[in-house]
C-alpha cells in the first residue's frame, strides 16, 4: 500500500495519551496541520510539550467536545470511546477517520505479526518477539503493549518484522491493516461497558482477518468457532488434540511429534502453554525450525502482573495476577492453582456476571476477599459457592488474608476485571499489592 501523503492536510488527533502523542508528532513530521483534542482538561495531561515544540495545536475540555472545526482526517486514539462526547461530537461531522493502528500500519515498511484474544496477547507478543530476535529475525513488541504501532513503525529501520499486540478498540477503526501472520489467542467476555453486547465486541476482535490474503497465516486456537477466514490456518490447544499444537505427556507436541518439554520452561500452566503453542506457529509460519525457537522460548519469564509469585509467608504463597482485568483471566489464574486459595478479587463493574465460574471457585477457593465496586455484586454471585467478604480497600484486603491464610494455601490477587475505580490502572494495583505483600510481618497472626 502506498504512504499517503498528509502534506498540508488539516487532521485532528482524538485522545492525548502515548498513542495519540505519538501520532501527532509523526502526522506533523510529515507535514499535516495537526490539532490535538481531549476532553481532559489541560492541567491534567502530561509530556505537552514536545507537541507544542513542533507546532501541533491542543484543544482540551469542553472545547474539544464542542469543536466545531471540520477536518480533512481525524485520527482516534484506542482509548476515546466513540459513544462520549469527544467521539459523538467528532462522527456527526462526518470526517474520515481512523485508528492509531492503522496510521501505524500506513507507515511500516516492513510485515506486522497482529496478536489478539481476550487473554494472553501480552505474553504471547512477548514471547514471540524474544524468540525471532534471538533466531536472528530483528523485530520490537509494539501496539497495545505499550509503544504504539505509529511509533516503532517510525523509529527504526533495521527491522524485519514489526510484532504488534492488537487490541479490540483499535481493529473497531482499521480500513486496510493486513498482518502477515494474525493470532487469535481466545475470546471471552470483556469490555462490556464499552460494547452493547459480546457480539459487537467478538465483531471487533475478528476484523483482524478482514484483510488477510489466502498466501497469509492465521494462527487460531482451535476451540473458537471462527466464521470462514481467507489465510492458511495453523491451529493449537492445551485442552483437545484436535489442533496442530497440542499437549502430551508434558510436553508441547506438533502433529504427534513433541517438540518442547513443559518443565524446562518457565512458564506454567496451560494457558501458558498455549501461549507458546501460538509463538512456535509463528515462527514457523517465519520459516523458522523447532530447534531455533524452542530455547528461547523456555529462557522467557512471565511478565509482572501475571500470577507473578512474590513471596511465602509462613508457608503461604503470595501471588500477584493484578493483570486478569476479565473473568476468563480469573478462572485461567484459579485453573493453574494447585493449593487451596484465598482469593482478593474484584474492582470496576464491567457490566459481566461472576457466576459462570461457580464450580471452579467452589472447587479452589476457601476463602474470597472482595474488593471495589463490583465486590457486592460478586458475594451475591458466590454465596452459596464460598465463603466471601468484603474489604473496603485493597491493604485491608492484604492484611485479611494474611490473618486467615493458613501454610499450605496461596493468596492470590486475582481481581477478574478492571482497576480504574480505585487505581491507575493494573499495573499500578499490582505494584500497590505487592509493595503491600513485601510490608508484612513474616511472624504468625
Amino acid at each position: 500500500m502506498k504512504t499517503p501523503d498528509y502534506r498540508n492536510k488539516n487532521i485532528a488527533v482524538l485522545g492525548a495519551g502515548r498513542s495519540g502523542k505519538a501520532a501527532a508528532l509523526l502526522l506533523a513530521q510529515e507535514g499535516a496541520r495537526v490539532t490535538m483534542l481531549d476532553s481532559a482538561p489541560e492541567e491534567k495531561l502530561v509530556g505537552l510539550e514536545p507537541l507544542r515544540a513542533k507546532g501541533i495545536y491542543l484543544l482540551c475540555g469542553p472545547a474539544a467536545d464542542e469543536d466545531p472545526t471540520v477536518y480533512d482526517l481525524g485520527v482516534i486514539s484506542p482509548g476515546v470511546d466513540p459513544e462520549l462526547s469527544l467521539g459523538k461530537n467528532f462522527a456527526r461531522k462526518n470526517i474520515p477517520t481512523i485508528g492509531e493502528l492503522e496510521l501505524g500500519w500506513q507507515f511500516a515498511r516492513v510485515p506486522v505479526i497482529g496478536i489478539t484474544g481476550t487473554n494472553g496477547k501480552t505474553t504471547t507478543t512477548e514471547l514471540i518477539a524474544q524468540m525471532l530476535n534471538a533466531c536472528g529475525q530483528q523485530t520490537v513488541a509494539c501496539g497495545n503493549i505499550g509503544k504504539p504501532l505509529v511509533e516503532a513503525a517510525r523509529e527504526r529501520d533495521d527491522l524485519d518484522v514489526l510484532t504488534v499486540e492488537v487490541s479490540s478498540f483499535q481493529l473497531e477503526t482499521v480500513r486496510e491493516f493486513h498482518p502477515e501472520i494474525s493470532v487469535w489467542l481466545n475470546f471471552a467476555p470483556d469490555h462490556l461497558d464499552r460494547y452493547p453486547s459480546i457480539r459487537e465486541y467478538r465483531e471487533a476482535k475478528l476484523r483482524i482477518f478482514e484483510k488477510q490474503m489466502p498466501n497469509d497465516t492465521a494462527v487460531v486456537n482451535v476451540a473458537e468457532n471462527l466464521p470462514p477466514i481467507a489465510p492458511r490456518v495453523v491451529t493449537f490447544s492445551a485442552w483437545t488434540n484436535g489442533g496442530d499444537f497440542s499437549l502430551g505427556d508434558g510436553w508441547i507436541v506438533y502433529r504427534q511429534e513433541p517438540i518442547l518439554k513443559l518443565s524446562e520452561a518457565h512458564l506454567t500452566g496451560p494457558h501458558n502453554a498455549e501461549n507458546m503453542m501460538a509463538a512456535l506457529a509463528v515462527g514457523r509460519a517465519r520459516g523458522l525450525t523447532f530447534a531455533q525457537m524452542v530455547p528461547p522460548l523456555c529462557a522467557y519469564r512471565a511478565q509482572l502482573h501475571r500470577l507473578e509469585f512474590i513471596r511465602a509467608i509462613n508457608g503461604v504463597d503470595y501471588i500477584n495476577d493484578s493483570k486478569a482485568t476479565n473473568l476468563d483471566a480469573l478462572e485461567k489464574a484459579l485453573l493453574s492453582a494447585t493449593k487451596p486459595v484465598v482469593l482478593i478479587a474484584g474492582g470496576k463493574d464491567k457490566g459481566f456476571a461472576f457466576q459462570s465460574i461457580t464450580t471452579l471457585v467452589r472447587q479452589k477457593v476457601r476463602h474470597a476477599i472482595l474488593i471495589g465496586e463490583i465486590a457486592s455484586r460478586i458475594a451475591e454471585d458466590w454465596q452459596d459457592t464460598t465463603e466471601c467478604e468484603l474489604a473496603n480497600s485493597l491493604g485491608a484486603a492484604v492484611e485479611r488474608a494474611h490473618a486467615i491464610a493458613q501454610s499450605g494455601e496461596t493468596v492470590l490477587f486475582s481481581p477478574g476485571t478492571s482497576s480504574f475505580d480505585m487505581f491507575k490502572s493494573y499495573a499500578d494495583r499490582g505494584d500497590q499489592f505487592r509493595g503491600l505483600v513485601r510490608g508484612l510481618s513474616d511472624h504468625a497472626s
